[in-house]
């Protein structure tokens, strides 16, 4: 049975939540403000987290931070805040997907249900697999879910580390936007970009040597990506 951990400071919010959570036979854990969320998380086996953003003594945002600096536990961010500059900065701190209020606890379970579903998936691939990616400077070790910059581990979330395995085994290959948020997200693409721009834009800070002048993850203009490799 897997673990959530849900966090708000609106008490209602908990309890629909742990409501809808149970009934799909969910393990959960209740929070109400930041510094109890991350005490929770450091005592219990949690795999994945509902976040808000605005709360008390520590924010969804720093509480995000401090989880990403230890673990690429799943994250939905969740907020009363839907401009896409919210969703986006949430993106790149390192939230898997974001929700605004109001929301349908059904939409939001189905979220839970797929995260869940792919972060078992890419465990169990990575368990099965021991390959070695060597790409210049950069290594990726399928059997230890790790990438190498100048033999440096780089810091990756989960999807963050799917995206770039997927363009690493797929070198020279143009893909769209929609065919790698569909490989990589495992879901029908619905025309959100941002998301697939913010993670290209993360990866290329982490592995490039100048991000602005990408000599892996080119964009093809009309396109989509290239994982150049010569």
């Amino acid at each position: 049975m897997n673990s959530v951990l849900v966090v708000d400071d609106e008490k209602e919010i908990v309890e629909l939540i742990d409501f809808y959570l149970k009934n799909n036979e969910y393990n959960t854990y209740r929070a109400f403000n930041g510094k109890e969320a991350l005490e929770i998380f450091e005592e219990e086996q949690i795999d994945l987290i509902i976040l808000d953003i605005m709360m008390p003594k520590l924010d969804g945002k720093e509480v995000l931070r401090k989880v990403r600096k230890k673990s690429n536990t799943p994250i939905i961010f969740l907020s009363a805040k839907g401009e896409d500059i919210d969703k986006i900065d949430g993106l790149f701190l390192g939230a898997d997907d974001y929700l605004a209020k109001p929301f349908n606890p059904i939409e939001l379970i189905a979220r839970v249900k797929a995260l869940l579903r792919r972060s078992t998936v890419l465990n169990n691939q990575h368990e099965e697999s021991a390959n070695i990616i060597i790409n210049e400077h950069l290594k990726l070790d399928e059997k230890t879910c790790k990438v190498y910059r100048n033999n440096i581990e780089l810091q990756l979330t989960s999807f963050e580390y799917k995206l770039i395995c997927f363009l690493m085994k797929n070198k020279n290959k143009v893909f769209t936007k929609g065919q790698l948020y569909e490989q990589v997200w495992g879901q029908s693409y619905l025309g959100d970009e941002k998301i697939i721009m913010v993670y290209i834009s993360k990866l290329r800070d982490k592995i490039e040597d100048n991000p602005k002048d990408p000599k892996f993850i080119k964009t093809i203009r009309g396109l989509g990506y290239i994982f150049e490799s010569k």
